[in-house]
């Protein structure tokens, strides 16, 4: 089995950045797995300036792309490996953790980890309810199994796919794919998907396809500061960078924090 861990870093330098990717490398080298970090744009996929709703901050100083689409570049790889983990590269992972592509047999397609199944602060709880409400009432052809904590949505910013994924991108490229006419109203930014990310798209569609996706351990997700048991995380998630304690630049601070 061939096993791949791809990560984006791109932009300005970031002491937070350099840690988790940093530990998400020895991690790749711990498991057996190839581990490669994107260092400059690739896709660069772009909103229709004439149509879409996103601000023009947000691809504009850019060079008019959305970087926040640039990790797909991993579908491209199903060619020379088995599974594929996408890890942000806000993740830090703990030198105790095992390897996460066993978590995912082959007969599935998909892996991450639903939100609402974490054990959340009461006020992320209230957070996801209406963030799930706003991104995933709109698309109502989807069983969201609607239930007290919100929709059933999985956080993206760890993801893990095996070889049979690679057949729903039905030969396309990662840019490509991207640009199929049904994820232009995400793309563009349309409604409340005005500040949607890849998460949204990658929900649904993974959805609409009816693939065989499993709702991993929340354990393989913790969310920094919503999650009430971070300390039995294998991957910490510092999402939301700009709303960390000095935008997270205090490694050591965080790292007393995680324990």
């Amino acid at each position: 089995m061939k096993q791949l861990i791809y990560q984006v870093y791109t932009g300005k330098p970031s002491k937070l950045y350099d840690w988790c990717t940093e530990s998400v490398e020895a991690y790749a080298e711990k498991i057996g797995a190839e581990y490669i970090c994107q260092r400059h744009p690739i896709l660069k996929i772009k909103p229709d300036v004439f149509q879409t709703n996103r601000s023009k901050e947000s691809y504009e100083k850019y060079g008019g792309f959305l970087p926040i689409y640039e990790k797909e570049n991993a579908f491209g790889y199903f060619d020379r490996f088995d599974q594929v983990a996408i890890v942000d590269a806000d993740v830090y992972i703990r030198s105790t953790a095992t390897s996460i592509f066993d978590d995912l047999p082959l007969h599935y397609d998909f892996g991450a980890v639903v939100e609402r199944d974490m054990p959340l602060t009461k006020a992320y709880v209230n957070k996801i309810i209406n963030y799930s409400r706003m991104q995933y009432k709109p698309l109502p052809k989807i069983d969201w199994k609607w239930n007290e904590r919100g929709g059933e949505f999985m956080n993206m910013g760890i993801m893990v796919m095996n070889k049979s994924f690679a057949k729903y991108l039905k030969g396309q490229s990662p840019k490509e794919f991207l640009q199929r006419n049904e994820f232009q109203g995400f793309i563009n930014g349309d409604g409340a998907w005005k500040w949607s990310t890849d998460q949204t798209l990658l929900n649904w569609w993974i959805r609409k396809e009816k693939m065989n996706i499993k709702n991993m351990d929340w354990k393989w997700n913790g969310l920094f500061s919503a999650n009430n048991r971070i300390s039995e995380c294998n991957f910490v998630h510092f999402f939301l960078k700009d709303k960390l304690p000095n935008r997270g630049e205090n490694v050591k601070e965080l790292m007393e924090q995680m324990l």
